[in-house]
């Protein structure tokens, strides 16, 4: 895996050369050289550089790199026409500058001359140690230092500064991101990776999670290119105690093609990309709103926060709904302590409720001193981590007066204080809220939503259920071949035996005693039940023999072109398990991934399924056994025993140790069903598929 890049000398540069600076009135070549020579406070000298000009601004205009005085340059910020950018970039490296921001289009997004020259530059970072930034980017944004590497007007404005580190694939919508933070804790570094041609989202991440500054990493994602060294990143972020929120574009999933097995027609890229984000302990969100939303609460929640939700409103509908929202997102509601109560109790009316919610009514509106210290008693409870504050309608000055108190009261305490402006008339008391920095939500449904995210809640709710990825073909080995392989491997299997004549099939069956099952041994054939290459409780030799001959004519209708090795003759374990599916399938972004779920007849009518990317470690197989939605069939439904879940999550880490062994060859594996006795009575693959890139292989 590419190491990450050092970026210390690119954030904090001594010098910038600004290559196709321009005095043009509104060219981007005059805004980035401005940005840079007028609105930032850069610590070493910016040259210009423009064959077409002796000055730029008053200073001297350097036709080339090449041309460019002794010193200390750390970034050249690149504007040429696309043909001209590897010759400026080859400059760069003769010059010694480490660091180039290619801002120029017209390169992958236009085609294939623009891919070809992206290689090139590619090769040209591989072979001399350059890092390029871009290229078809808007630059980077230094916002805690003012140092704006930007053609975009609005840097001069966008300059609220904080702990949130952003990176992002788009320009526009990173920018829609810092104005959005424009009140409270702001961005401090904004990396807008364009084509990434060399640098990459997980080099942004990676540095951001090693700065003190930065507490809070978003990043805005439309593909993945590198999915082990984006998971290496958030792992470091993870280790360094860094929140990192993630919105992924593009995860609907249309015309998914099911490939040999129900692993990949249940797996879907979306699916695999949460359970990644899921597994690295990034956090995924919806939307736009709720990256910004989520990324600013996390820089104000402590670890009281998920102590437990209290509504504090006026409203007894406002309440009520705010509850039910709370209730589905299961949010753990705080138990006020009964000194809580009893102290509200002795400062609002009779008919006022002091649970939670706590609706104070209307008649709070007529001494706002008593509705700020009836927040400052809930806040002082520890039961109580996160207060959710709706606000209903606009009132004039008494909801200014309301919002004063709320920040008042903010201020001076470690409970985390969420309003909620519900109206659409947005008055003094709103903008109090927002300048003070904290962010009202417009809508109850968006706080609980971001509430769900942001906070560790003591109760976390079930994480959301996956829905899944496809396959690609690949050359299969025979079921009989895939388990002497994977029992070499110390996965435990069926005793079978392969009968090539139907005498051998009942003197296999008797010998492994009855019942048994039954089914045909062949590459070409991955499906056997619905070839008819499968009978299952057959109880004598006879019925064996009648069955082996049934096989044969029902795959020979089916498949007659089909390579028949014989039957698999196997003792039929007994009844009463329940059948799951463990899978692994490569992804193209983050490689081999696991995927377990009810298995046999729920795979394609339930599709209930998670995923992990491999390896597995103890606590990832646990994990997943659990996170399928109808979890409780396992755990044991009607007085039925719990199933084996010890000897399920041993299997788990076998299938996925012996993935990794075979990590650069293996394609595809799925165990279903799995048969899961009950506690002690062990999980054994019935049927399995093995696929390898290339050539099918039993070795």
């Amino acid at each position: 895996m590419k190491p990450f890049a050092d970026l210390t000398r690119f954030i904090n540069p001594r010098g910038i050369a600004v290559v196709g600076a321009s005095p043009r009135e509104s060219s981007q070549g005059r805004r980035l050289y401005e940005n840079l020579a007028l609105h930032s406070t850069a610590p070493g000298e910016v040259y210009p550089v423009n064959p077409a000009y002796e000055e730029i601004g008053g200073r001297r205009c350097w036709p080339s790199i090449s041309d460019l005085p002794a010193g200390d340059i750390d970034v050249a910020l690149v504007m040429v026409n696309a043909a001209r950018v590897l010759d400026t970039l080859k400059q760069c490296v003769r010059r010694g500058i480490p660091y180039a921001v290619v801002m120029t289009s017209g390169f992958s997004e236009a085609g294939e001359e623009g891919r070809r020259l992206e290689r090139e530059i590619a090769e040209l970072c591989r072979d001399t140690g350059l890092h390029v930034y871009g290229p078809n980017c808007p630059g980077f944004v230094n916002v805690r230092d003012r140092i704006g590497m930007t053609f975009s007007p609005a840097f001069k404005d966008d300059l609220n500064s904080g702990g949130i580190g952003l990176a992002t694939q788009g320009g526009g919508l990173g920018r829609n991101l810092l104005q959005g933070l424009s009140h409270g804790e702001g961005v401090g570094l904004w990396f807008s990776a364009g084509n990434e041609v060399d640098l990459e989202i997980p080099d942004f991440v990676a540095h951001m999670a090693a700065d003190p500054r930065i507490r809070v990493i978003a990043l805005l994602m439309e593909g993945v290119k590198d999915g082990r060294r984006l998971t290496a990143a958030l792992q470091l972020a993870r280790e360094r105690g860094k929140p990192v929120v993630v919105l992924k574009v593009g995860r609907s999933e249309a015309g998914v093609r099911a490939a040999q097995s129900h692993t990949a027609s249940v797996a879907g890229t979306a699916a695999v990309n949460s359970a990644v984000f899921r597994q690295f302990g990034a956090i995924e969100v919806d939307d736009l709103d709720q990256l910004l939303a989520v990324s600013q609460l996390l820089t104000r929640a402590s670890a009281k926060s998920g102590n437990g939700l209290c509504i504090y409103t006026f409203s007894g509908g406002t309440a009520a709904l705010a509850a039910d929202l709370a209730g589905a997102a299961r949010l753990p509601m705080a138990g006020l302590a009964p000194a809580t109560q009893a102290a509200l109790a002795a400062l609002l009316p009779d008919f006022a409720s002091i649970g939670n919610p706590v609706d104070t009514t209307a008649d709070i509106l007529r001494n706002p001193e008593v509705s700020a210290e009836c927040l400052r008693i809930l806040c002082a409870d520890p039961s109580v981590g996160t207060v959710l504050y709706p606000i209903p309608m606009d009132y004039g000055a008494i909801t200014d007066a309301m919002a004063a108190s709320i920040v008042s009261v903010a201020s001076r305490t470690d409970t985390l204080i969420v309003p909620v402006w519900m109206s659409r008339r947005l008055s003094d008391g709103y903008s109090v809220m927002e300048r003070a920095g904290l962010l009202p939500f417009l809508s109850l449904s968006d706080a609980i939503a971001a509430l769900s995210r942001a906070i560790a809640w003591k109760a976390e709710p079930a994480p959301p259920a996956a829905l899944p990825p496809a396959a690609s073909d690949a050359r299969a080995l025979s079921e009989a071949d895939a388990k002497a392989m994977l029992r070499d491997a110390g996965l435990p299997m069926p005793a079978g035996r392969i009968a090539r004549s139907a005498d051998e099939a009942a003197a296999h069956a008797a010998a492994l005693g009855f019942p048994v099952v039954m089914k045909v041994v062949s590459a070409q054939i991955l499906h056997k039940t619905e070839a008819g290459g499968v009978r299952l409780g057959i109880a004598s030799e006879d019925a064996a023999r009648q069955a082996h001959a049934a096989i044969h004519e029902a795959v020979a209708r089916h498949r007659p072109d089909a390579r028949i090795d014989g039957v698999l003759v196997e003792r039929m374990l007994p009844p009463g398990g329940r059948e799951v599916l463990i899978g692994v399938h490569r992804d193209a972004a983050f490689g081999l991934v696991m995927t377990f779920g009810l298995g046999g007849i729920y795979v394609e009518t339930l599709r209930d399924v998670a995923h992990r990317m491999i390896p597995l470690s103890p606590e990832d197989a646990r994990a997943l056994t659990r996170e399928i939605r109808h979890v409780e069939i396992l755990d044991g439904v009607r007085g039925q025993a719990p199933a084996d879940f010890a000897a399920l999550e041993a299997l788990i880490l076998r299938v996925s140790d012996f993935a990794w062994q075979h990590r650069d060859t293996l394609h595809e594996l799925e165990l279903n069903p799995v048969w899961v006795g009950a506690a002690g009575q062990g999980a054994v693959p019935l049927d399995a598929l093995l696929a390898f890139q290339g050539e099918a292989r039993a070795d």
